[in-house]
């Protein structure tokens, strides 16, 4: 398995799970927020899968590419749907992307890094905010949660 083939296989066990999560929400828990001037529930979601999208599309580019800015959505419904967009968009640069990008230096936030590098911690960036997810939707009640990975 190649290099990028492998760290598809590793963020996409992590995305699945973060979809999951999703079919344990109600509308009503989306503009959850477990203290003031943080983020709500889906503005998290979006937080994830945009940013995601935006470290791949810097790598790939060579370049910053800033996040879109998707719309709020009003349903659990419409929320899935943005994050699986995001997700398959995500999904067909990661695919797209050159050794030689993953070797190339890309600079971020005054760092300068590999490609390969910035992917890591593009999903590192995930896997941290999964896990506050997880605490918020802990905090609003719901006990049965996805295993943090899934196949």
């Amino acid at each position: 398995m190649s290099k990028m083939n492998n760290y598809i296989s590793g963020w996409m066990s992590h995305r699945k799970a973060l979809l999951e999560l999703i079919d344990n929400l109600s509308n009503d828990h989306l503009q959850y927020k477990p203290w003031d001037g943080a983020m709500t529930l889906s503005e998290l979601f979006l937080h994830i899968s945009t940013s995601t999208n935006m470290f791949a599309s810097t790598v790939k580019q060579g370049a910053f590419v800033p996040p879109s800015t998707p719309k709020t959505p009003e349903t659990v419904n419409e929320l899935k749907q943005i994050v699986q967009s995001e997700t398959d968009q995500t999904k067909n640069i990661l695919e797209a992307i050159t050794e030689e990008q993953l070797d190339q230096l890309v600079e971020f936030s005054g760092m300068k890094m590999s490609g390969m590098a910035m992917l890591e911690t593009a999903k590192d960036h995930e896997i941290h905010h999964k896990g506050q997810l997880f605490t918020y939707a802990r905090l609003i009640g719901i006990e049965e949660l996805p295993f943090f990975v899934s196949r």
